[in-house]
């Protein structure tokens, strides 16, 4: 992914108003970022619970995306929960099912799509291996890190098209 500034993070959304977008709280410097690790930039809101954000690199320039969550259940490490970007196990409370309104009018009249994510959403992470799961069980993946990356990134491309209300590919 590409570096971006503060302002072209908070024009990319388009899931909320331009008040809205100005009202984020970030995920601190972005000049710390380690850009070219991620397939998206994604944190949750310090200041505003129940809030997360996601940047998503795409044709016309980034998208930016509000979610809401639950609030917080207990912490099972019997349990176990599957991220449905990156595909990775985590304990129960690990995986967040993550929901934004979609984009345009259908956003405005209420119409919102969820998925599964990591609850840290540090997805790019969990699939190149540099931060492991705290689930007390793994799966052996099959796939090398690049394919997953591949993987990773046709299910984000899928999730963003639906909050555009954009066919699926």
């Amino acid at each position: 992914m590409e570096a971006l500034t503060e302002t072209e993070v908070r024009a990319s959304f388009v899931n909320c108003t331009k008040g809205e977008a100005q009202r984020i709280t970030l995920p601190g410097p972005l000049d710390a970022i380690y850009w070219e690790h991620l397939d998206f930039l994604g944190w949750r809101d310090a200041k505003a619970e129940q809030r997360a954000y996601i940047v998503v690199p795409w044709t016309n320039g980034p998208v930016g995306i509000a979610l809401r969550y639950p609030q917080s259940k207990r912490k099972s490490l019997v349990r176990s929960s599957m991220c449905s970007i990156c595909l990775t196990l985590h304990s129960s409370s690990g995986v967040v099912n993550f929901v934004a309104p979609k984009a345009g009018p259908a956003g405005r009249d209420g119409n919102s799509v969820g998925n599964y994510f990591c609850a840290d959403l540090q997805c790019s992470r969990y699939v190149r291996g540099t931060l492991k799961s705290d689930a007390a069980t793994f799966m052996e993946e099959s796939l090398d890190p690049a394919e997953r990356i591949v993987r990773l990134r046709a299910k984000l491309e899928g999730f963003t098209r639906s909050v555009l209300g954009e066919a699926p590919v």
